[in-house]
């Protein structure tokens, strides 16, 4: 189980994600963004080696306020090859220096994500050690492991999300980066889909919204 330091950042994670949302395609706000985080969860790495969280932050800077999905993992060393997927670097008060990466571009992340969709791990609270969260919902109607190649893996940004392809002529994983409240409380599998997380944040303090953080599509028959 991954442990929680409550220590300092420097620059702390929103004031990355300051500089490095306004360059992402589906980001939606003002020139510079004015965030607070509002909700997310946490996958644990099995080697104990990379931090994993899927955080969900309310940007305030445009006419109507917006709530982004932002997975992110932490990592001691730089990560060979995801040189696109670097949001930054921060100083950790108890581990030192930190790089931060779009968890899109991460295969720990991934690997985590797929396994939580299969239900082989359980999600963690964002801010609390050694602790599930039960809040955090997924469904999975395929048949058999999920493929996964790490070398064939392939990150799309467009206006609304991120698409991620698993492996060749794999599934499909689309990560909902603008996130829509569902209507009644608990989102439906949309169609075509053959798997889901759900989660939920706050818009206001009295407000708690759920709705879809990603989408598994089955591979295109041949």
């Amino acid at each position: 189980m991954s442990v929680i330091h409550h220590t300092t950042l420097k620059p702390t994670k929103l004031e990355l994600l300051t500089s490095w949302l306004p360059t992402r395609p589906w980001y939606r706000g003002g020139a510079e963004p004015e965030l607070a985080r509002v909700g997310g969860f946490r996958l644990d790495d099995p080697e104990g080696e990379v931090g994993i969280e899927l955080m969900v932050v309310a940007d305030t800077s445009g006419a109507e306020p917006v709530h982004y999905l932002v997975p992110l993992t932490y990592r001691g060393a730089p990560l060979d090859g995801a040189e696109q997927g670097l949001v930054g670097t921060m100083e950790h008060g108890v581990l030192g220096p930190r790089w931060v990466y779009d968890g899109a571009h991460d295969p720990v992340l991934l690997a985590q994500l797929l396994a939580l969709l299969e239900g082989r791990v359980e999600p963690q609270m964002q801010s609390v050690s050694d602790t599930v969260d039960h809040e955090v919902r997924h469904s999975y109607t395929g048949t058999g492991p999920i493929a996964l190649d790490p070398a064939a893996t392939t990150a799309t940004d467009d206006h609304d999300g991120t698409e991620l392809r698993t492996a060749e002529g794999g599934p499909a994983l689309r990560l909902s980066r603008v996130l829509q409240a569902a209507a009644n409380g608990e989102p439906t599998l949309p169609e075509g889909a053959i798997g889901q997380v759900t989660g939920h944040w706050r818009p206001s303090e009295d407000t708690l919204a759920r709705g879809l953080f990603a989408v598994l599509h089955a591979a295109p028959k041949a």
